[in-house]
């Protein structure tokens, strides 16, 4: 089994209100340092996404790659990688778990990431914990923030819809 990188943090959020930022990809732009682009290519019956294609710009490391997600219940989503210029693999979770009664939420973020050129696997834990801790506090400030201000169904598809 691969080696992957996990953090956590507490949302001031219901889980609900966390997964609806999660699952609102056309908006990942406004929220996330390195998403300059993403748009939806396909959703499931409850309007999920299924396929997202994401531009990311971090500096040194420039890529267009498609990830397939899996929702897991109403708390956990899981992604894999379809296609990418630069990477070999990258799966992804995010895990919920309510706290307070549901008024605050953990949130655990666990990454596994492969690219096509060699890198040592200390650099690229670095490089995973970085994109995690970024991601998570970019999500914690858009949830606090009121961020949710649409759900798992907004934004556009390909077709604009």
């Amino acid at each position: 089994m691969a080696e992957h990188t996990s953090s956590s943090i507490t949302v001031d959020a219901a889980p609900e209100a966390v997964m609806d930022v999660i699952s609102d990809f056309p908006r990942y732009p406004e929220w996330t340092g390195e998403v300059k682009e993403a748009e939806v290519l396909g959703r499931d019956e409850r309007g999920r996404a299924e396929q997202v294609r994401l531009l990311l710009d971090a500096g040194a490391i420039k890529d267009e790659h498609t990830l397939a997600y899996e929702w897991i219940g109403e708390h956990e989503v899981r992604w894999s990688l379809v296609k990418s210029q630069m990477l070999r693999s990258l799966d992804g979770v995010y895990r919920l778990a309510p706290l307070a009664g549901g008024a605050r939420t953990e949130v655990t973020y666990q990454l596994t990431v492969d690219v096509k050129i060699p890198m040592l696997g200390m650099i690229k834990r670095k490089a995973e914990k970085v994109i995690i801790d970024r991601a998570l506090d970019g999500l914690k400030k858009r949830v606090e923030s009121g961020g949710a201000q649409g759900s798992a169904t907004s934004g556009t598809d390909k077709d604009g819809n």
